[in-house]
């Protein structure tokens, strides 16, 4: 992403997560570009702005975490105050996020981390992980 390459859009995974936002949550607001972030879901409870994520399953739940706790940073920094929530659908399941100190440091953490890779010459060698085997990015990555 930070060299504006993109997941391969075909990739069952992709598609699924796509089939799975437009289904389910109608009653929501849904895919709210600001900025550079693409929020699934948002609504108000009461007067809170509540923002969600949707995702297959939470078996990637804290890289989800992350990712909803980033979006809360960025509405943070516009003067927007929000909570976060995850939606599990096909588990039936939903978890809050709030963006904590502890969480902002995380955050901040992993963004240097991330810029620098991003600032390296060439990117680096790639290595199997857990992750591989359902990325779409696989086939830029061993090809």
């Amino acid at each position: 992403m930070g060299r504006l390459i993109t997941p391969d859009q075909d990739d069952s995974n992709v598609e699924l997560g796509r089939f799975l936002h437009e289904l389910r949550y109608a009653r929501d607001k849904k895919e709210i570009s600001l900025g550079n972030i693409k929020i699934d879901i948002m609504r108000r409870d009461g007067e809170e702005i509540v923002i969600g994520e949707i995702k297959k399953t939470s078996r990637f739940k804290e890289s989800a975490r992350m990712q909803l706790g980033f979006y809360l940073k960025e509405l943070k920094q516009r003067g927007i105050r929000a909570r976060g929530e995850l939606f599990f659908p096909e588990e039936k399941r939903r978890e809050r996020v709030e963006l904590t100190a502890e969480l902002e440091a995380e955050l901040d953490n992993v963004e240097r981390d991330i810029l620098r890779i991003i600032y390296q010459e060439y990117p680096p060698a790639p290595e199997k992980n857990k992750w591989c085997r359902r990325c779409a990015y696989a086939e830029f990555c061993w090809s």
